[in-house]
């Protein structure tokens, strides 16, 4: 939720930023007017409440005079009245103004690159193992190339099929050493994170509303989700959702700071705008597993608390020896919470293309603020936190990108090194017999 105090002074600026980021700018005006309105309303009813108050004591005094009030006391029900209903239209303006305030996105931070999509993205960094040398990936040349979903398939470690049969499209079964496999990487990464100062969380699968709009999926993303039938409750989009909402309506001890958690989670999402696209394998899935990494921090250190958590999310990739590349997203294609967003891309040889594998962003204090999550400063003013999250990383992703990289011409696939003790010492995936 963006500060509206600031909007009221700094319209302008909050209008050309937002329309960077697809806001129409009358969207801005009629909330800003709903506002004045709400707050003329408000001292309406507050010079009325001291008039019946005024009133009151009048009636008061004429009756211990033994003096007729009759006059007095028509008065003080026509006052009454008045405040009843404006305090109704309040009421009427007060939800209008939350209505339009909780569907308009974050301002982008002013060193992110303004475009209408992922167009105008910009490349920060690439990063692949030495012995590539200039080129992404060893494999890029190799006709026999193929792709996860058929290595998986190939080796009796991915059931597409019967996860359809079972769930419906876009669902699998794990088998075997593919199972083994998808284990052996969240636990390396839970490893990583904790290694790196993150507190390992088991949050709760489903949620309630209010943790859904304090992260801001609700309620401009509420036909993505995987709703409860008869409850208002949800099953989570990512770990993001309860890890952020650990904290909601607390006030935070300012020597904590910054406070970092990771958790390993299934995610669900319904994918209603993504039809067609990346309908086969790991990539686009309706349940997945991930990593989160979530920080709360203050707020002058949050950008440089972003640089960290990127990095965390690239030594992952770095250690299984995956090439990738850093993006920073443009401010029409970020996250409707976000500030400011890296995605990392890890290089698949079989499409010869960067995909996404991490999206790691600063939402300033845009969540803090739907959560009340709050903090002393230096001067003992109670301020918002700001809050950050990223992939650390997608899990299946990543298992994409191992079968992808690490295939051999035989069919099999080497184990990265870092995975091996995971695995009881394994080297290679080879294939099985089909069940």
């Amino acid at each position: 939720m963006l500060d509206i105090r600031y909007m009221r002074k700094n319209s302008a600026e909050v209008k050309q930023r937002l329309e960077y980021r697809g806001v129409n700018p009358e969207t801005i005006d009629e909330l800003l007017e709903l506002d004045q309105k709400r707050r003329d309303l408000i001292q309406k009813v507050e010079s009325l409440k001291a008039q019946r108050n005024d009133v009151s004591d009048k009636i008061a005094f004429a009756k211990r005079q033994k003096e007729d009030a009759s006059e007095a006391i028509l008065q003080m029900k026509q006052v009454g009245a008045d405040i009843k209903s404006l305090d109704n239209e309040q009421t009427l303006l007060d939800e209008q103004v939350r209505e339009i305030a909780a569907h308009l996105p974050n301002m982008a931070a002013v060193d992110v690159p303004v475009g209408p999509d992922e167009s105008a993205n910009v490349e920060q960094r690439k990063w692949a193992p030495e012995e590539y040398g200039s080129r992404p990936h060893a494999l890029e040349e190799a006709s026999w190339v193929k792709a996860h979903y058929e290595i998986g398939e190939n080796l009796g470690i991915l059931d597409f099929e019967r996860g359809a049969k079972v769930s419906g499209a876009r669902f699998l079964y794990y088998v075997g050493d593919g199972a083994r496999l998808e284990r052996a990487v969240y636990n390396f990464m839970l490893d990583e994170h904790r290694q790196e100062g993150y507190t390992e969380m088991i949050t709760p699968i489903v949620v309630n509303d209010s943790a859904m709009f304090g992260t801001g999926q609700y309620p401009k993303f509420q036909d993505d989700a995987y709703r409860v039938e008869g409850l208002n409750q949800t099953y989570i989009p990512t770990a993001e959702v309860p890890l952020t909402n650990y904290y909601s309506g607390e006030e935070l001890p300012s020597e904590d700071l910054p406070i970092k958690f990771t958790a390993l989670s299934p995610s669900f999402r319904k994918e209603a705008g993504s039809a067609g696209k990346d309908t086969r394998g790991l990539i686009r899935l309706h349940q997945f597993n991930k990593v989160e990494m979530v920080k709360f921090t203050k707020p002058e250190d949050s950008y440089e608390e972003l640089e960290k958590m990127t990095l965390d999310a690239e030594n992952i990739l770095q250690k299984l020896n995956l090439p990738y590349h850093v993006i920073v997203l443009s401010t029409g294609d970020m996250g409707f919470s976000a500030a400011k967003t890296y995605d990392i891309e890890v290089w698949m040889p079989q499409q010869n293309v960067y995909r996404e594998i991490s999206s790691v962003s600063n939402t300033d204090d845009f969540q803090a603020r739907r959560m009340h999550i709050t903090y002393r400063d230096a001067d003992n003013k109670l301020q918002l936190v700001h809050t950050l999250n990223g992939s650390g990383l997608a899990v299946g992703r990543t298992v994409a990108a191992i079968l992808e990289n690490y295939q051999n011409e035989d069919g099999s696939v080497t184990i990265p090194e870092v995975l091996r003790p995971y695995l009881g010492g394994q080297e290679k995936l080879e294939p099985t017999p089909h069940h």
